[in-house]
């Protein structure tokens, strides 16, 4: 007869999957199927400590839902971008990618890049920037600016003529504002999805 699983490794990561697929955390029923328990008072007791780790919580009505800890990930080691290094074993350090860019979830927007003029710095197209909007921004900082009633991602930079935005790419003019330079957030973080190299 199956067991409860001794740690939330296993089950943790079906659940994951699951909830990835169908955005929702299913009944303790649905649970035991998943995790192929027969038994619902192991269900329940797998259950119990998932939410006592913060891994699942109740929501309205009792309705299980994500916990703070549910999308923490494992880091499993930095990884040199140079000369490469021998393998280490993992680490029993986690994060949370929502937690790590963002400080201030009321005050935080996510924007798609559309276009080139900021490749130089990093910054590609189909990327979501992180946009920030009461950080204070100051030279060199990535900004989201309305320009002139025309939203674009720049960097800020100032001279004698005052402050402007200047691109990240050569083939690019830097906009200096005919009438009004207002910005709207300071970039602080940068996600992308790359595609999988195709098999030959």
């Amino acid at each position: 007869m199956p067991r409860s699983p001794a740690n939330l490794d296993v089950p943790l990561a079906a659940l994951r999957d699951y909830f990835a697929r169908h955005q929702i955390i299913p009944s303790i029923t649905e649970l035991g199927r998943l995790w192929q328990i027969s038994g619902r008072a192991w269900t329940h007791q797998l259950v119990q400590r998932m939410k006592h780790d913060a891994f699942l919580e109740e929501g309205p009505g009792r309705r299980l839902r994500p916990g703070p800890r549910f999308f923490e990930r494992g880091v499993a080691d930095t990884v040199r971008a140079g000369y490469a290094d021998p393998a280490h074993d993992a680490t029993d350090l986690t994060l949370s990618i929502d937690r790590y860019l963002i400080d201030k979830p009321s005050e935080t927007l996510l924007f798609e890049v559309r276009g080139d003029s900021m490749i130089d710095a990093g910054i590609h197209e189909g990327d979501f920037v992180v946009i920030e909007r009461t950080r204070t921004p100051t030279v060199g900082d990535t900004v989201l600016a309305l320009v002139d009633n025309a939203l674009t991602l720049k960097v800020l930079a100032e001279d004698a003529g005052g402050r402007f935005l200047q691109a990240a790419n050569p083939a690019y003019e830097a906009i200096r504002p005919t009438f009004a330079l207002e910005i709207q957030g300071v970039m602080v973080g940068l996600f992308r999805r790359t595609k999988p190299t195709a098999k030959s």
